[in-house]
């Protein structure tokens, strides 16, 4: 179990890596947004690959940051459910979830979007705009975030597991109910 707890961790750091370079795509997607508006009302000057490189670094930052949102316990859940259950019922919620869920329809989703990704690369797929940007690249972000959060899935269970079995502790943050 040591060894699963090393390997959970090295995951947890890989998945931080990415939502850090997901939370540097929010700052460079809004630069970008803010001189693409300037240059074009300023300027008069206008790009199609400005504009997809901003929709490509949008859809990074959801991707990539999805495996770190998880490791951070901010997915949505079922609060009703969750919010009665003791802490170790949170626990095996947790599980259950993780294992008839969250990793079954990340590693589905994994593997159905690697033909799309790989189709678009092996044809060189660029847009259909004047001047757009090849497709492939933020093609690649959906097989590989999926793989991440499946990633992430597997290191989730383990601790939650060596919890169950007094071996780590899962910091479940206090529940909160909604404020609606």
């Amino acid at each position: 179990m040591n060894m699963l707890l090393r390997l959970a961790r090295a995951v947890d750091r890989a998945s931080d890596a990415f939502g850090h370079i997901a939370s540097w795509l929010v700052l460079l997607a809004c630069l970008v947004s803010a001189g693409n508006a300037a240059s074009r009302y300023a300027f008069s000057l206008s790009s199609n690959a400005w504009l997809e490189i901003q929709w490509y670094m949008f859809a990074g930052t959801f991707l990539l940051g999805a495996a770190t949102t998880l490791r951070q316990n901010g997915h949505v859940r079922v609060d009703l459910v969750f919010s009665m259950a003791s802490p170790r019922g949170r626990l095996w919620i947790d599980i259950l979830g993780l294992v008839f869920f969250l990793l079954p329809a990340t590693a589905i989703l994994a593997w159905m979007t690697w033909p799309f990704f790989l189709d678009s690369w092996t044809r060189g797929e660029g847009s259909s705009n004047a001047g757009g940007l090849l497709r492939w690249p933020v093609k690649l972000l959906m097989p590989v975030a999926f793989v991440l959060v499946t990633l992430q899935g597997l290191a989730e269970l383990v601790k939650r597991v060596a919890a169950l079995r007094g071996l780590a502790d899962v910091q479940l943050d206090e529940y909160h109910k909604p404020l609606q």
